[in-house]
């Protein structure tokens, strides 16, 4: 009975329980996002230079560091760090100075804007506002007869690429024509795009439900409803392919916690970067009351514990898949080539760790 209790007592010690917007979550210590979001952090500032994206339409800082940054904001945003903000703005701050182009009004480029709208939201610094607010209004010139931006090539990334940069723009003016623009494409993707399952296609030219993908579409649609008002009139299309996506992937989700490389083929191996973007959109629709209902909050809570274990002493996270074009081979996905440190799998799991702590 002694060794019973003492076990208890030391279990007890280790689990720590925290309720956030109806997520009750319960963390062994090592596992605690707070902590995990410190290692990640920490390795991306061992970092060199910036990471730059550069092909024959448009040069600009890859949107994946950009990404990562993003998280950092937020997580040192809401956990008062101003030392971290400030290191992270004077990173960034060089994009101005030293007058680092962001070239070719491309969605790849343009999405660079959520990171400077997001050290504005946490610093207040002007010109991070108007280079963000810039990108945001670039992806709208001259738009389609139909409204939409020339951005638009219904590759599902977009969801994310268009969508966050729109919201965030969104969030630091109020000015409603901004959630307005992404909720009028992501319908438009939604109805072009989501299968039958719930779940989203590569591409025209690779019927195949690829994971990080996918995770594009998950964290995009999330971000967007976390904004955007009932009363907008493409709000009940963005929530309804929203919660069928979402009860989808829960149908998908291994045992352990996990989704695959190509989410219904249970060859396919453990993917950790749509992990991370499937557990983050999941836990923004229960803090949004969305999704409500024990069976996501369980999701939830199997996806960090599952994830963190591929997180390297380093604090670089392992099996994140590399940067996939559209094929239609099962192969092609399956054979994919895995990295470690991947600012793909990087920024995620800091979304995820700052989604479990904040209010």
């Amino acid at each position: 009975m002694k060794t019973t209790l003492f076990g208890s007592v030391v279990f007890l010690f280790l689990i720590s329980c925290s309720q956030k917007q109806g997520i009750e979550a319960f963390w062994p210590a090592e596992k605690a996002p707070e902590r995990i979001a410190g290692k990640v952090i920490a390795d991306f500032f061992t970092r060199g230079d910036f990471w730059i994206y550069q092909t024959n339409e448009f040069y600009s800082i890859h949107y994946a560091e950009a990404c990562a940054a993003m998280g950092i904001a937020r997580m040192a945003g809401l956990l008062n760090d101003r030392a971290t903000l400030e290191k992270l703005s004077e990173r960034y701050r060089r994009v101005l100075t030293d007058s680092l182009p962001i070239t070719g009004n491309h969605v790849d480029a343009n999405v660079y804007g959520i990171l400077p709208l997001e050290l504005y939201r946490q610093t207040g610094e002007e010109p991070f506002r108007e280079q963000g607010i810039a990108l945001a209004d670039e992806q709208w010139e001259n738009p389609l007869p139909n409204g939409l931006t020339r951005q638009t090539r219904f590759w599902i990334d977009d969801i994310w690429m268009i969508g966050s940069l729109q919201t965030q723009a969104y969030r630091v003016t109020g000015n409603p024509v901004y959630i307005e623009r992404a909720a009028l494409e992501l319908a438009a993707y939604v109805e072009k795009l989501q299968q039958a399952n719930g779940l989203f296609f590569h591409g025209p030219e690779a019927p195949l439900f690829w994971g990080r993908g996918n995770g594009w579409v998950a964290a995009g649609l999330a971000e967007v409803l976390s904004e955007l008002p009932e009363q907008n009139e493409h709000y009940p299309t963005l929530k309804n392919a929203y919660k069928k996506m979402m009860d989808a992937l829960l149908a998908y989700q291994a045992e352990n916690g996990m989704w695959l490389q190509l989410i219904d083929h249970k060859e396919a191996w453990e993917e950790t970067s749509s992990t991370a973007m499937f557990g983050y959109a999941l836990s923004l629709g229960v803090q949004s009351h969305i999704l409500e209902g024990k069976q996501y909050q369980k999701a939830i809570q199997k996806a960090w514990l599952a994830l963190v274990p591929y997180l390297n002493d380093e604090g670089k996270i392992t099996e994140v898949c590399v940067g996939t074009g559209q094929q239609n081979n099962v192969g092609y996905y399956l054979d994919r080539p895995r990295v470690t440190g991947d600012f793909h799998g990087q920024a995620p799991l800091l979304w995820f760790a700052w989604s479990l702590l904040k209010e």
